[in-house]
């Protein structure tokens, strides 16, 4: 009987799919994800459930929708009654680890955009909280009390290394190595001590700053570490791993360390595609974006979309270049002990993020309110034991539901019912057709961006051909040619001669929502 696999499964933050190699970079240099994706399945159409965070790691976890999960929006936690697909594997008998960031709880006490000020807020709630300890992963009860931590097992991890927050001024156990490792730490940390970089006008909006934060003490660096270190004590042990090493980079603000803050020069950088190009009947958030930007009122220093400038969209993604060559490095590294141990024949690599950046698309930067390609489709390789690799691409629609459904047949274990994602297993061996026809990507906003009315909430159908999105409570949407127009520049919505397209989109698009719908727990009874 042959051993069951082990399973590494690394996650970036932020992270769009056409920033690698092996996805078509032309500048951008990852030979470490490269190689692996020589022996591995790539999967080329490979979306998100919903392109949030919080969310979408709910999504990986669960292999459900977050409509279904319940954390629809960031803010949201991750109910201890949803069971994941590591609380399987765990109580199968694998030992489960997770090294970064997991985001499956509230990190910050920042106030919730909704309900907004002045709007009714009822005093019950209808869905009660599942018993267990909440907040665990808030950044104040890490750095308020040195001997908080982690209620183990989280949500199936045995062992947790954890990191929160981004950029160089994460807390968890990163922060707390570090002031262990030095006893300047607080000052090596965030914009206010950053080593001066006035030409780089990010700065001002606190979206990149150079930290002082050492290669060999930055937060990529240290969990590539502990991975080592846990991959040496299972390579003495008898049971089979899922380790899931968790990178909280490229995510803004951007601050890669060291020497890779200036690998990539902003004006080397190639502008995307659709920066400068004319939008046919753009939806009105493009509209908004660029309004706030023409009256100097861009909100810059968030989170949300804003409309950036030519020379903000080249530091940006020269940054981000520079961030993702330091997870690069971190992940050889790892990869480099895997073999080192001879651990790496029998070990599943995979490779995704939890969502990807506008970077520069029309010429917007971050996330928020648009399922753009850039922003919903993300990196996803497989890469099997030894006896099963063989390097290949799949155009299958696929999304981050399918990862959990595939890690439990590939070890051996029926789905849950209600799991909703798909196993890719005969895809990645090259023997099987279309997963599906088409996949939906969902959104829940706190915010009423864009001057709309109520906060924004969407849903898209995705096929091979095409793109359709529907804003809630709004007249107008979005319907793209994904073959004619790959840049999704010109929207049919409107047009006369797309009415019978966008009527069959949006009926499918109705059906695959209902056969989304919960479908667990079985009934007990007939009645």
């Amino acid at each position: 009987m042959s051993k069951p696999p082990n399973f590494l499964l690394f996650v970036t933050d932020q992270h769009r799919a056409d920033h690698l190699g092996c996805y078509g970079s032309r500048i951008l240099s990852t030979p470490g994800i490269d190689r692996i994706a020589a022996e591995s399945c790539v999967f080329e159409n490979f979306h998100v459930a919903t392109p949030l965070c919080q969310p979408n790691r709910a999504s990986l976890m669960t292999s459900r929708m977050p409509s279904v999960h319940g954390v629809q929006m960031n803010g949201r936690e991750l109910s201890f009654g949803e069971l994941t697909f590591v609380d399987m594997l765990r109580e199968s008998g694998y030992r489960t680890a997770l090294v970064g960031k997991a985001h499956l709880q509230n990190i910050t006490e920042i106030p919730a955009a909704w309900p907004a000020p002045g709007e009714p807020r009822h005093k019950h709630e209808s869905n009660r909280r599942f018993p267990g300890i909440y907040g665990q992963e808030l950044w104040t009860r890490w750095d308020r009390d040195p001997e908080f931590d982690l209620a183990l097992p989280y949500y199936g991890f045995e062992n947790v290394k954890l990191t929160v927050g981004h950029s160089d001024e994460q807390y968890g156990h990163w922060r707390r190595w570090l002031r262990e490792q030095t006893n300047d730490a607080e000052q090596l940390i965030g914009p206010a001590n950053a080593i001066p970089t006035p030409e780089f006008r990010l700065f001002d909006s606190r979206q990149a700053w150079r930290t002082r934060v050492p290669e060999d003490l930055y937060p990529t660096r240290y969990i590539a570490d502990r991975c080592c270190d846990l991959l040496a004590d299972y390579a003495n042990g008898q049971k089979p791993f899922f380790m899931q090493c968790s990178f909280p980079d490229p995510h803004h603000p951007y601050t890669p360390p060291g020497r890779y803050w200036d690998l990539y020069k902003p004006e080397d950088i190639d502008l995307p595609g659709s920066f400068g190009a004319t939008l046919h009947d753009a939806p009105p958030p493009i509209a908004a974006l660029r309004a706030a930007a023409t009256a100097g009122m861009a909100r810059k220093s968030g989170h949300g979309s804003f409309s950036a400038s030519e020379r903000e969209v080249r530091e940006a993604i020269a940054l981000n270049y520079g961030n993702i060559a330091c997870i690069d490095d971190a992940l050889s590294r790892v990869h480099a002990r895997l073999r080192q141990l001879g651990l790496d024949d029998n070990t599943v690599i995979m490779f995704t993020s939890d969502h990807g950046d506008l970077l520069g698309d029309r010429g917007l930067m971050l996330k928020g309110g648009l399922h753009y390609r850039s922003l919903t489709r993300v990196p996803f390789i497989w890469r099997d034991t030894r006896d099963r690799r063989k390097g290949r691409r799949s155009n299958a629609l696929a999304q981050t539901i399918d990862i959990a459904s595939t890690v439990l047949e590939r070890a051996g274990l029926d789905p849950a019912n209600g799991m909703q994602g798909r196993s890719l297993l005969s895809q990645t061996a090259g023997t099987a057709g279309p997963v599906r026809s088409n996949i939906v990507i969902e959104e829940e906003g706190q915010r009423r961006d864009f001057g709309l009315a109520h906060r924004l909430r969407i849903r898209s159908l995705v096929t091979e051909h095409y793109r359709l999105s529907i804003y809630a409570e709004e007249a107008w949407g979005e319907l793209y040619d994904l073959v004619a127009d790959p840049l999704e520049l010109r929207n049919l919505w409107n047009q006369p001669s797309a009415g019978s397209i966008r009527a069959e989109l949006t009926e499918a698009l109705a059906l695959s929502m209902l056969n989304l719908a919960e479908s667990s727990p079985y009934p007990q009874f007939s009645a």
